[in-house]
């Protein structure tokens, strides 16, 4: 912890040290390696609910080998996207392990982006074939394109099809991410022609209790993964029945969730993030297998980043320096 106080980054700060995701995908790897081991305190995170399909969620955590404790206190709001707001808002406490202090707060928008994304790269690291070349993303907002980079960085990918409900945000996820990209940017009219033709399937968008689910039966073909960002939301019973491996990030988080009323008819996960990074279960053992991740988006992995950003912060003079 810094002598002189508190140390507040705005979302912009964030953004401007724009940590690259090859650190963040290596920070994650090690945290699920110490969380397989059972060096990780992350309890459950306990949330409120002010309007239907929304959260307000604090997610502690504490991991030792990083020196990194700490909560994020972070909203979900699928209606705000018509108020021309993030879905996604929060901030993120560090506390100096010693003492208990805190010493930064930080915008968690661009960390829980960018996370998210590396986690469902590192699950594909475990998941999915090497040579896959084809992507479908369904739902362009902020998942659908930090999920695109990540993988993107894993695998040699050429082309992307592209799904949205709305148009307009279709063809700005086109144009943006054909220029960030050296990919093949498809937009496609209808979910199933972004599902069946791919190796990796990502699906982004809100998450709901009680879905109206989109993606059938064999449209995701044999030899597939998909990462469902979005719970279960876009996936019906019977596509869901021919997943071979399901993992998550997390059991007992899962378990939790599935008391709250949601995973109707997902299967129990085979293996967590963690026992897939530690060796403790193998990952994707056939060409064969269609296999997919539902990571519910961990404490643990904002505790591996927000201190790196953090250090990088100090280094290069960012942010403001507040009293307690």
């Amino acid at each position: 912890m810094s002598p002189r106080g508190l140390l507040y980054l705005s979302r912009a700060d964030v953004e401007t040290i724009a940590l690259g995701l090859p650190s963040i995908l290596g920070l994650l790897e090690e945290a699920f390696k110490e969380k397989a081991y059972g060096r990780v305190e992350m309890p459950p995170k306990p949330g409120i609910h002010t309007q239907p399909d929304s959260f307000i969620h604090a997610m502690p955590a504490f991991i030792p080998s990083l020196r990194s404790a700490g909560i994020k206190w972070v909203s979900g709001y699928p209606e705000n996207q018509r108020r021309g707001l993030p879905y996604i808002s929060g901030l993120l406490v560090l506390n100096d392990v010693e003492t208990g202090m805190p010493y930064t707060v930080m915008d968690c928008t661009w960390i829980t982006a960018y996370r998210t994304a590396a986690a469902s790269a590192l699950s594909a690291k475990y998941l999915c074939r090497r040579d896959s070349e084809v992507i479908g993303i369904l739902a362009c907002g902020v998942q659908g394109r930090t999920n695109l980079l990540a993988m993107s960085l894993q695998f040699p990918l050429k082309r992307a099809y592209a799904y949205d409900v709305i148009p307009e945000a279709q063809q700005r996820y086109v144009d943006e991410m054909a220029t960030q990209t050296n990919l093949e940017i498809v937009p496609v009219n209808e979910p199933k022609e972004a599902v069946v033709e791919s190796d990796i399937v990502v699906t982004s968008g809100p998450i709901l209790k009680h879905p109206i689910p989109t993606i059938g039966k064999d449209w995701l073909k044999p030899g597939a993964f998909a990462s469902a960002v979005d719970f279960d939301s876009y996936w019906n019973a019977e596509a869901l029945a021919q997943i071979d491996k399901l993992t998550t990030d997390d059991h007992e988080q899962f378990q939790y969730y599935r008391g709250l009323g949601y995973f109707h008819t997902t299967q129990d996960p085979y293996a967590d993030l963690g026992e897939l990074v530690a060796g403790i279960k193998p990952g994707r053992e056939n060409d064969r297998e269609r296999t997919m991740a539902v990571n519910l988006g961990l404490a643990l992995d904002d505790m591996a980043v927000a201190p790196e950003v953090y250090r990088r912060a100090v280094d290069r003079g960012i942010g403001t320096w507040l009293e307690l």
